[in-house]
C-alpha cells in the first residue's frame, strides 16, 4: 500500500473510503512494523482498534501487545484517534 492510499484512508470519514477490517489490520501492521511508514505505536493501536471493532481477532491480540509497550497517555491518544476517525 502506497503513501497516497494510506493518506486517503487516514483522512477519510467513515463511509468515504473503501474500508474493512482487513484494511484497518494492514494499516496497524504497517505502523507497528514501520513498513512503508514511520513506526508509530499510537497509530498502530488506533488501526488495530478499528480492525478489532470490525471483528478481526488478530487485531485484538496485536492491539493488546502494542498496548503493553505504550504509556497510558499514548493508549488514550490512540483511543481518541479511533473514535475521531469513526466520527464520534
Amino acid at each position: 500500500m502506497g503513501r497516497y492510499e494510506t493518506a486517503a484512508i487516514e483522512t477519510a470519514a467513515l463511509g468515504e473510503a473503501n474500508t474493512s477490517a482487513d484494511m484497518f489490520f494492514q494499516l496497524g501492521m504497517m505502523y507497528s512494523t514501520g513498513s512503508s511508514v514511520d513506526a508509530d505505536y499510537v497509530s498502530a493501536h488506533k488501526w488495530f482498534n478499528l480492525a478489532a471493532l470490525e471483528g478481526n481477532h488478530d487485531a485484538i491480540r496485536l492491539r493488546r501487545e502494542i498496548a503493553a509497550l505504550m504509556s497510558e497517555t499514548e493508549i488514550a491518544t490512540a483511543q481518541r484517534a479511533a473514535r475521531a476517525w469513526l466520527g464520534r
